[in-house]
């Protein structure tokens, strides 16, 4: 097997000379870095909404057999994932946002911070309205 690509040689940001020596120091660029809090937000995000058509499906279905306990059961974790969505999105915007100096790592991933707080906002939304729908299924 041939061996893997190198990678290209990156330019080194600034040298500082050390004094009264023959050696320098060497800054090397550093790459940006994907936020990890973005990445967690989308991925809650998503599931919050896997949870709220569980939600929604309980609620209709089960109108006969108690569908608005486990619809109510599974609102909870609806909620509670599509509120750390939110929390986690908001989280990664301000981590992303933040000015870094240059030997800091810099972050990206904007905008899976945004789908993220999209999917916690829709999965939190659709959890509660799903839960309202069995509630008046339920009653009627």
């Amino acid at each position: 097997m041939p061996p893997p690509p190198r990678e290209a040689a990156r330019p080194p940001k600034r040298v500082d000379a050390v004094p009264g020596t023959p050696f320098g120091v060497v800054h090397l660029d550093v790459p940006p870095v994907t936020s990890g809090l973005a990445i967690g937000s989308l991925v809650t995000g998503i599931a919050s909404i896997l949870v709220s058509l569980l939600v929604l499906c309980f609620g209709i279905a089960g109108t006969n057999y108690g569908g608005a306990w486990a619809a109510g059961a599974f609102t909870v974790l609806g909620a509670i994932a599509g509120v750390a969505a939110i929390v986690a999105g908001l989280l990664a915007r301000r981590q992303i946002r933040r000015p870094a100096p240059p030997p800091a790592v810099r972050f990206t991933g904007r905008g899976l911070a945004v789908a993220g707080l999209s999917c916690g906002g829709v999965g939190l939304l659709v959890s509660l309205g799903g839960l309202a729908l069995a509630l008046v299924l339920q009653i009627t």
